[in-house]
């Protein structure tokens, strides 16, 4: 007796239809006219069944926060080329204080519920961690985490959002959080004022990520200057410090303007590093070069950024609607595109966090979507909720959810 058979899927790349057999939280058998019963069976009917999505990039504790302040910073991070990102971080960071767990934590069970709807079980959410930020935010974050832990897998990220040598203490504060039980290092080394105080916060955040054995997640080059090198700066970091596919670099836009014989040393370094890239093309008129990072053989992603906040006014937590805007924007509308799209919201993600056992595979945890439709095409052409989510092998209850 299985726990859950899934019956008549139809699996990406594969041309017959099979039955999915769940025992103990994994995928223990994929075969046609599977024989036996489940304690639950769904019947996909034809329809397209897939691991489930991922979200590598998500700046949870500020979803929902647009109304709470002027449009100032999203007009400066979005207008001019982006040569005013670090005035839009400035302006967006009002709103911090303004923190309290008390609207913060239903904003956040309000982005979670919607991330489940759409068949998203893994996020790595960022918490703003500064002196006026303090540990709210990410005590929030920590709180709703256990709350979902059955369904949702949130990696909490401490990051530094306005520097540390900008704002002293912060590093104190990092640490305290890797006390407290946050998952993950952040970084945002561009925003300091010299390049010196930019390789000093890779420094310390890289030293604390070793010190607690943690990843990294840093956000580098978040502007239209074709200057900026941070990125370079954490994949040297990366190698020289052993931590070697622990290290993952978000937005890098300055990249769009890099000349070509950089790139493709950034590229080659890249892969040395085994450093992802997390893009997020919707949220900016600039993004990192994902055709021709694709190319070379990097791990490239795609994330869902922000949620009506002071840098993007939308956001559903829906990573098919991420992919179908980042298909326009990138230019990537063939149906082998499509295919490369879905592997960034999924496989791809999942690499870039470290997940493991994920994927439609024999012995993998299952964390599975039945989509309404019957192709990749489809499934991005609608981006509609998934029909039903099972995370962790368990049948989620969508209703729920709703409430």
């Amino acid at each position: 007796m299985m726990d859950l058979i899934i019956r008549n899927a139809r699996l990406r790349r594969a041309p017959d239809l099979v039955d999915i057999a769940i025992v103990s939280g994994k995928i223990s058998e994929i075969r046609r006219g599977m024989k036996g019963k489940g304690k639950q069976e769904i019947d996909a009917k034809g329809m397209l069944v897939s691991e489930s999505f991922v979200n590598p990039h998500l700046h949870l504790c500020k979803v929902y926060t647009l109304e709470m302040m002027s449009e100032e910073a999203l007009k400066a991070y979005q207008e001019e080329g982006m040569g005013k990102a670090m005035s839009a971080i400035e302006l967006a960071a009002k709103v911090k204080e303004r923190y309290d767990e008390g609207w913060i934590i239903p904003n956040v069970r309000k982005a979670v519920r919607l991330a489940i709807l759409n068949g998203v079980t893994h996020i790595r959410a960022f918490a703003d961690v500064d002196s006026k930020a303090k540990l709210k935010g990410l005590k929030s974050l920590l709180k709703v985490k256990e709350e979902f832990k059955d369904i949702v897998e949130l990696q909490v990220v401490a990051f530094p959002q306005d520097g540390i040598a900008r704002e002293p203490g912060t590093v104190e504060l990092i640490r305290e959080t890797m006390e407290m039980g946050a998952d993950v290092v952040g970084g945002i080394p561009w925003i300091e004022f010299t390049e010196r105080d930019s390789q000093d916060h890779v420094d310390q955040m890289v030293a604390i990520a070793k010190e607690y054995d943690k990843d990294i997640s840093m956000l580098v080059d978040d502007a239209g200057d074709p200057g900026l090198r941070t990125i370079e700066m954490l994949a040297l970091a990366t190698i020289r410090e052993g931590m070697i596919g622990r290290t993952l670099a978000h937005h890098a836009r300055a990249m769009a303007l890099y000349p070509r014989p950089y790139f493709q040393k950034l590229s080659a370094l890249l892969k040395k590093a085994q450093m992802g890239v997390v893009s997020d093309p919707h949220t900016g008129p600039l993004h990192a070069q994902v055709r021709e990072l694709l190319a070379e053989g990097n791990l490239v992603s795609l994330g869902q950024d922000d949620i009506s906040d002071a840098y993007y006014p939308y956001g559903r937590n829906n990573m098919l609607e991420v992919a179908f805007l980042a298909s326009h924007l990138l230019w990537m509308t063939t149906l082998e595109d499509m295919e490369t799209l879905y592997d960034m919201i999924t496989i791809n993600a999942a690499r870039c966090m470290n997940v493991k056992g994920f994927g439609i595979e024999v012995g993998n945890v299952a964390n599975i979507v039945v989509l309404g439709e019957r192709n990749t095409n489809e499934a991005l052409r609608t981006h509609r909720e998934p029909l039903y989510v099972i995370s962790h092998g368990k049948l989620v209850d969508l209703e729920k959810m709703r409430e």
